[in-house]
């Protein structure tokens, strides 16, 4: 994922004046934390999870959104509100029904009149615009307020259409639409729309079968003989990150007999060990879509899998205190920890199936 923003550290004296609580950073977690039945019966991880949760509970604005210090607000938004979908919690339900609710009304009024969900000025807009369309449709079917399903159907509908038009001559999609980005088309970006647009279909929004079959097509033209998926139709390169997306994105489609999947799926195994170096970029967004694709494989394979990227994940977490909460979060990455804690969330609640976009 190429959103550009700089590493940080999070500036404790600055939360503990937000929140008006004292925060003190405790410790990063051992290196070698307790053997685990699976990631998801495994009492830490549970432990982990309800803490990251509550870490993003307390980092929501006012106005109901998150941001990467200051930027992408749409995207983040529609992240961590995924995050808590995963956890179970609705709208009108569960310990994060309030922050969910802030979340969507957020979203709602940042749909423009063309379609768009967020702002134009952003120039990473399409991100923001395929992450709320599938955060969106995924509270679309579990919503029990007429009103509320009444904007998000117009919302949503509003939202293919923009995405339609956006889509480039070549099939993908870039940073920005293609007549603000003069037909540029980039990989991730093209996964967050087909994800976004399935999302939609699967919530019973009109979508135009030749917008899926043109993405489809331009995922095999930049499927390389390696089985890695190159950064854009012009080129760039195999890219572990995008390949992971493109599995997944298929998947999300329908195209699980697709031919082009078992040499990407073995492009994979070699690049995306969960407990080897990143030596490519990107680890968390490349983990956010393979553990989807490992998942869906279901078995011994994704117990292995689960069990390898939860060790790392718990190896990596850092603790701090708000009052007497005890919060969790993922520093790590370049976008920030809202982003990174959010991507290891989804992560890392998969096995509770709680959203049909992600389920087997």
């Amino acid at each position: 994922m190429n959103f550009q923003a700089k590493p940080i550290s999070i500036d404790i004296s600055l939360l503990a004046r937000k929140w008006r609580w004292a925060l003190v950073p405790i410790i990063v977690l051992a290196c070698c934390p307790p053997t685990l039945v699976s990631g998801n019966t495994s009492p830490q991880v549970k432990e982990r999870v309800e803490q990251g949760l509550d870490w993003l509970a307390f980092q929501q604005e006012k106005l109901g959104h998150w941001s990467a210090q200051g930027r992408y607000p749409a995207a983040m938004t529609a992240l961590a509100g995924l995050a808590f979908l995963c956890e179970g919690s609705t709208t009108t339900q569960g310990k994060y029904s309030e922050n969910l609710r802030r979340a969507v009304d957020f979203l709602v009024r940042r749909s423009r009149p063309n379609g768009l969900i967020g702002d134009q000025d952003d120039d990473r807009y399409t991100y923001g615009h395929g992450f709320a369309m599938l955060f969106l449709s995924q509270i679309l079917g579990e919503e029990e307020d007429i009103e509320r399903r009444e904007d998000l159907i117009r919302v949503l509908s509003q939202a293919v259409v923009f995405t339609g038009q956006a889509q480039t001559n070549a099939g993908g999609w870039g940073y920005v639409s293609a007549k603000d980005g003069s037909g540029f088309d980039e990989g991730s970006t093209t996964i967050t729309q087909v994800q976004g647009l399935r999302g939609c279909r699967n919530a019973g929004i009109a979508v135009p079968k030749e917008i899926i079959d043109k993405a489809i097509g331009y995922i095999h033209r930049c499927t390389l003989s390696d089985g890695g998926v190159q950064y854009s139709s012009k080129g760039g390169g195999s890219r572990p990150a995008i390949t992971a997306a493109a599995i997944a994105c298929l998947y999300n489609a329908g195209q699980y007999d697709d031919e082009f999947v078992p040499r990407m799926l073995e492009y994979c195994e070699k690049n995306l060990k969960p407990d080897v170096q990143d030596s490519f970029g990107h680890w968390h967004y490349a983990h956010f879509y393979y553990s989807q694709v490992e998942y869906r494989q279901g078995g011994e394979e994704w117990e292995d899998y689960l069990d390898s990227i939860s060790r790392r994940l718990l190896r990596e977490v850092k603790l701090l205190k708000i009052g007497e909460d005890t919060v969790a979060v993922w520093e790590q990455g370049m976008v920030g920890p809202v982003y990174t804690t959010a991507l290891n969330l989804i992560i890392l609640q998969l096995d509770k199936a709680s959203l049909p976009i992600y389920q087997r």
